[in-house]
C-alpha cells in the first residue's frame, strides 16, 4: 500500500472517529478495516528481573466509542505458546491512552519468553524478551542507544539493533523530541513524510501522548521494541530543551506552569514506555538498578530532572560562574539520588560483583572547547565563527572552562562527589552517557589526578552530532578537541550508531558500530573503533 493510500485511509478512519474515540486515534495509526479491536502500536517489554518484566501495547476498542477495554496477556516458553508460563488480564481506558502495562511474574531467570495480548479475540503481534540471570554469569552484552529524533532521518539504528542478539537496550534519553514541524529536522525527511504530530511543540498531555504514538508507528523502533527488553531513562526532549528541577530553556511564556507540563510529560512517558513505576508522578523518580547476576550491577541515574539545578552560562560574568562552579550546594541528580547512588555501588561492591555499570545522560569527562588556529577554519565561515559562540567558547576555554554547562561539567563539586564514591565503594566503574550525539572514551580522573572509572559515550540515532560545532577538515576537529581534553581517549564527531557493550568477568569491550545512512533506508554498518578497560585497572586501552 502507497503512502498516499495510507493517509487516504487515515483520514476516513479520523473522520469516523471523530464523534467518538476522537484524538485518540490521533497517534499516526491508520485503521484500515474493521475489527473488534485494534492493537495500533506492536508490543514491547521493559525493566526486566530475574523474575518478571514489564510488557507493554496499545489496544483501542473496535466500537470506535472511549469505552473500558478488557485486555489478556500471556507469556510462554515456545513461540506456539504451548508452554504458558504465566497469564493474566488487566483493562485499558482513555485515562492511560489505552497503553496496557503489565508486570509479568513467576517467570525463571536468564531466560528468553514470548508473549502476546489480545482483546475482544484479536491478538497481537508476538513478542520476545527475556530474564535476568541470577548468578554464575561469564557475560552480558548490551547495545546503548540514544537521541533519536524522528523527522532527522530513518531510524536504521534500531532496525540493525532489533536482529542482533542482545541481553537488553539500554535507553539513555532524548527517545522523542519535543519541537514543532520544522524545528530542528531534516527537510529532505519532511518530504519523504517524517512529519511530527501535533505540528506545534508538545506542551499539553495530548500533545506528548500524539508524539509518542507518533514514533512508535515507525516500524523498526517497533522492531526493536519487538525484539529486545528495553531499559530506559529520559534526559531532556522528553520534557523540553536543557530541562532542569523547576524549569527548562525552552519552556516560554505563554507555555502555561512548568510544573503542569513536567506532569504531563511525565506521565505520557510512563504511559508509552515499558518501565516500571518507582512512585507517583508527581515524585517523577526514575533512578532505579538492575542485576545482571554475580557479574554486574547497572544502576540507571537521572542526571535530569529529579534533582538537578538551574544551568549555568557562558554569558555570565567569568568571576560569577567560577564561584558558581565551585559552590558546594549545587547538584546534577541532588543529594537523596546521590546518597542511593552510594549505597548501590556498596551493596553491590560487597556482593562481590565485578563490575558496576552506571548508565545516566550526560557527558561526565571533563571536556574542553577545542583551540584551533583561524588559518584552520572554513574561509567561508571563519568570521561568522569567530565572531559567534565559538569565539567566547574558545577565549573561555584557554581560561580552564568547560564547553558544556549543561553536563556534568557543570557541576563540577557533584562529579568529584560521585567519583570519590566510585573509588570508596566500587569495585569497577563504567559510565554511560548520551546525550551528545557523538562518540567519546573518557578516563574519568579524580580530584587527585588518579583514573577511578572509564566512560563511554553513544552517538545518536538520528540527531545531528559535534561535526556540527565548527567547520574543520576531517579528522582536524577530533585532534583538537583531544588536545584540550586529557581525559578524552577517543572521539568521532560525526555519524549515527550505537555502541555494543560487551561485558566479561575480567573486562569490558565498548565496539562503536554505524550506520552509513539515515536517509535512505538501504544501508551499511560501519565498524568503529573497539576499546576496554580491564577489572582492576581502570583506564581505557584499544583493542
Amino acid at each position: 500500500m502507497s503512502l498516499d493510500q495510507l493517509r487516504v485511509n487515515r483520514r476516513r478512519f479520523l473522520l469516523a472517529a471523530s464523534a467518538t474515540l476522537g484524538v485518540l486515534a490521533l497517534r499516526g495509526y491508520p485503521v484500515l478495516a474493521a475489527a473488534a479491536a485494534h492493537f495500533t502500536h506492536g508490543v514491547a517489554s521493559g525493566d526486566p528481573l530475574a523474575d518478571r518484566v514489564i510488557l507493554w501495547t496499545r489496544v483501542l476498542p473496535g466500537s470506535g466509542a472511549a469505552e473500558r477495554l478488557d485486555v489478556a496477556w500471556e507469556i510462554a516458553a515456545d513461540e506456539a505458546f504451548q508452554q504458558v508460563i504465566s497469564s493474566g488480564s488487566t483493562t485499558t481506558d482513555s485515562n492511560i491512552d489505552y497503553t496496557v502495562k503489565v508486570d509479568a511474574a513467576g517467570l525463571a531467570p536468564a531466560s528468553q519468553y514470548f508473549y502476546r495480548f489480545s482483546a475482544q479475540g484479536v491478538f497481537s503481534v508476538t513478542g520476545r524478551t527475556r530474564t535476568l540471570p541470577e548468578a554464575g554469569v561469564e557475560s552480558m552484552r548490551l547495545a546503548v542507544l540514544s537521541c533519536s529524533n524522528y523527522p532527522q532521518g530513518y531510524f536504521n539504528v534500531y532496525k540493525e539493533v532489533a536482529n542482533r542478539p542482545y541481553d537488553a537496550v539500554l535507553h539513555l534519553g532524548d527517545y522523542i523530541y519535543e519541537y514543532a514541524q520544522g524545528g530542528y529536522a531534516n527537510p529532505m525527511m519532511l518530504e519523504l513524510g517524517r512529519n511530527v504530530q501535533p505540528e506545534n511543540e508538545i506542551v499539553s498531555i495530548e500533545d506528548y501522548r500524539m508524539r509518542y504514538g507518533l514514533y512508535r508507528t515507525d516500524e523498526d523502533l517497533q522492531a526493536a521494541h519487538q525484539n529486545h527488553p528495553f531499559i530506559c531513562v529520559w534526559d531532556d526532549h522528553e520534557i523540553t530543551n536543557n530541562t532542569w528541577q523547576t524549569g527548562a530553556e525552552n519552556h516560554n511564556e505563554g507555555e502555561g506552569p512548568f510544573d503542569a507540563r513536567r506532569l504531563a510529560a511525565i506521565q505520557a512517558y510512563h504511559e508509552w514506555l515499558p518501565i516500571r513505576d518507582q512512585g507517583t508522578i508527581e515524585d517523577g523518580i526514575i533512578y532505579r538498578s538492575f542485576e545482571f547476576g554475580d557479574l554486574a550491577t547497572l544502576i540507571m541515574l537521572d542526571t535530569r530532572l529529579v534533582g538537578r539545578d538551574e544551568q549555568l552560562s557562558h554569558e555570565m560574568n567569568i568571576d560569577t560562574l567560577r564561584s558558581r562552579l565551585a559552590d558546594q550546594q549545587r547538584s546534577i541528580m541532588g543529594m537523596t539520588q546521590e546518597n542511593w547512588l552510594a549505597s548501590e555501588l556498596q551493596r553491590s561492591a560487597q556482593a562481590g560483583k565485578p563490575w558496576q555499570i552506571v548508565g545516566q545522560q550526560l557527558l561526565m569527562g571533563k571536556l574542553f572547547p577545542p583551540q584551533v588556529s583561524d588559518e584552520e577554519l572554513d574561509p567561508t565561515e571563519r568570521e561568522a565563527i569567530l565572531a559567534g559562540r565559538y569565539g567566547m567558547l574558545r577565549t573561555r576555554g584557554r581560561q580552564g572552562l568547560p564547553l558544556n554547562l549543561d553536563a556534568w561539567d557543570g557541576y563540577p563539586v557533584n562529579r568529584s562527589r560521585a567519583l570519590q564514591a566510585f573509588r570508596e565503594y566500587a569495585n569497577n566503574v563504567v559510565v554511560l552517557a548520551g546525550d551528545t550525539h557523538s562518540s567519546w572514551a573518557f578516563d574519568l580522573h579524580a580530584d587527585d589526578n588518579q583514573i577511578v572509572a572509564v566512560e563511554f559515550g553513544t552517538p545518536s540515532v538520528t540527531s545531528p552530532g559535534f561535526e556540527n560545532f565548527l567547520a574543520l577538515p576531517e579528522g582536524r576537529l577530533e585532534e583538537a578537541t583531544m588536545q584540550a581534553s586529557p581525559e578524552l581517549k577517543y572521539m568521532k564527531a560525526n555519524g549515527r550508531g550505537w555502541v555494543e557493550l560487551d561485558v566479561q568477568r575480567d573486562k569490558v569491550r565498548a565496539t562503536w558500530l554505524f550506520v552509513s545512512t539515515i536517509t535512505d533506508r538501504s544501508y551499511a554498518v560501519e565498524p568503529g573503533a573497539t576499546l576496554e578497560t580491564l577489572a582492576g585497572n581502570p583506564a581505557i586501552h584499544r583493542v
